[in-house]
């Protein structure tokens, strides 16, 4: 996967960190904070790592609050992770692949719900579009 690493950030971003995302789970299972709630729709700011490419040809890519070495969705009875966000980068190409162990920030507008990539078929619950990607 091709891709740019910028040096400077493209817009004023709200901070998000993974642990503000979900609520504590209840019946119906995870539910979305209050302030990731008050930040859908705007740019958020959320840091963490990137996890190995699903596809090369992907549009989006992984984040994850931890180092990730192999693929979260590989065992078919996981439960959705609550520690990943999906991440479409403005220009259309995730940055090339480098050490999971790199941390990176992420800034892009945050979009809530379930939603199926058209190309691929995966579902997401959180995303960043129109991403711009940076070493962190």
């Amino acid at each position: 996967m091709a891709g740019t690493w910028p040096t400077g950030r493209t817009a004023q971003a709200d901070p998000l960190r993974f642990s503000e995302i979900y609520e504590s789970a209840g019946p119906l299972g995870l539910t979305f904070s209050e302030t990731a709630r008050r930040l859908q729709g705007r740019t958020a700011l959320v840091k963490g790592f990137l996890a190995p490419p699903l596809k090369p040809e992907s549009r989006f890519f992984v984040l994850s609050a931890r180092p990730v070495s192999v693929c979260p969705f590989c065992q078919s009875d996981a439960d959705w992770p609550h520690d990943i966000v999906v991440v479409y980068p403005r220009n259309g190409s995730a940055p090339a692949f480098r050490s999971g162990a790199d941390p990176v920030e992420v800034s892009g507008v945050l979009e809530l719900g379930s939603k199926v990539d058209r190309e691929t078929g995966f579902v997401s619950q959180v995303r960043l579009v129109d991403a711009t990607v940076r070493r962190g």
